[in-house]
């Protein structure tokens, strides 16, 4: 211990034993744990909100470049994000116009396809008593001597479509209000940012940033977009080719199902092979519609996609499994969806800093 130039008395303290070492790296980690943890459940609890939020920062980064177009031409940027808004709009009325009838269609064919289902399912004797009377041991067990029932309380169903209502007509609102606003004022918001940093190489990077996600993510979803749109044409020829009625209303299921990956088209060929249960005869027969669409889907992921977004767009799978995983059971469809764009976000803002830090340890 000794007296500084000020009074200040300089501390010498002992070095950490080996002990303290770990201690302190069990605190630091238990910090960054629970800060993971309070951050997980924070996204949980405000899933109303948040999702259609970042939904809409996602679709407004996807169609930046067209109002950057626009703005080019000398149109406002309050105008420019409107025009998105209604293009969104009179995309999504064009969908639903196309799947309305041909699935309200299936819809009233859904207590047949369920008939032709059991029949199906009936067939299978040895697997159905196996699960009986495994049912039946697992009620004995929790004291059910009627095995596990599922009841269906219509007044309880017509309260919860009562009660999701109002929620998802807030949620598209607040969706449309996220895309609006995010277009219309995206570059005030970056300059915003911008006056914020104290350096000019500090601005150089977040600029650059706020570049990246733009470009990665735009690029990512209109070139996944135009791939799926080819997808959805080529399954509707596959499988009116083999047969399988409303083929348009399966492409496009298609081209919505594929912008999740893995998930969306697994769910897609289950959903094929249900309905060539419920429709079709023989077991080739059956298994020839979600076999087109599963070849269909390989030729798209393994040479089509990876040749149109190129070696600088592709991302670890176990990663981008990992990000769908997380996303998916934390905001279902949504979650799925923002996956991908999430990790591009990621990429930009690690590649930044560590250029960044690179930078910085290389200067002398």
């Amino acid at each position: 211990m000794r007296t500084g130039t000020f009074g200040l008395r300089t501390v010498h303290l002992a070095p950490r034993t080996g002990i303290e070492n770990v201690f302190v790296i069990a605190a630091r980690v238990s910090q960054i744990l629970l800060a993971l943890i309070v951050t997980v459940y924070a996204l949980d609890y405000a899933e109303v909100i948040l999702s259609p939020i970042l939904l809409g920062v996602v679709i407004g980064l996807m169609f930046a470049p067209l109002a950057r177009t626009l703005e080019r031409h000398r149109v406002p940027p309050w105008l420019s994000g409107l025009a998105i808004v209604l293009l969104l709009l009179f995309l999504l009325m064009i969908i639903a116009t196309a799947v309305a009838v041909p699935l309200s269609n299936w819809f009233d064919k859904a207590p047949v396809i369920w008939q032709n289902l059991q029949l199906h399912i009936a067939d299978w004797k040895s697997v159905v008593s196996s699960l009986r009377g495994m049912q039946t041991q697992i009620g004995t067990l929790m004291g059910q001597t009627g095995g596990l029932m599922v009841k269906v309380d219509d007044n309880s169903t017509v309260a919860s479509v009562a009660t999701l209502g109002p929620t998802i007509v807030a949620e598209l609102l607040l969706f449309f209000a996220s895309v609006y606003f995010f277009i219309a004022t995206r570059d005030r918001f970056r300059l915003a940012v911008l006056s914020l940093c104290v350096t000019r190489r500090l601005r150089w990077r977040i600029a650059h940033f706020f570049r990246d996600i733009e470009v990665l993510i735009s690029r990512y979803l209109l070139t996944i977009t135009a791939v799926n749109i080819c997808l959805g044409a080529a399954v509707t020829l596959g499988l009116w080719a083999v047969g399988m009625p409303s083929p348009a209303l399966w492409g496009m299921l298609a081209v919505i199902m594929n912008y999740i990956m893995y998930v969306g088209p697994a769910t897609m060929a289950l959903i094929l092979l249900s309905i060539s249960l419920a429709t079709r005869q023989g077991g080739v027969d059956i298994l020839l519609p979600p076999a087109v669409y599963l070849c269909l889907h390989f030729i798209e992921s393994q040479f089509v996609t990876t040749q149109v977004l190129g070696v600088t767009m592709t991302m670890n799978p176990f990663l981008v499994f990992l990000a769908l995983a997380f996303w998916i059971w934390l905001w279902g469809p949504i979650g799925g969806f923002i996956a991908v764009p999430s990790l591009l976000i990621i990429y930009a803002l690690l590649r930044n800093t560590v250029q960044m830090r690179n930078h910085a340890e290389a200067k002398p």
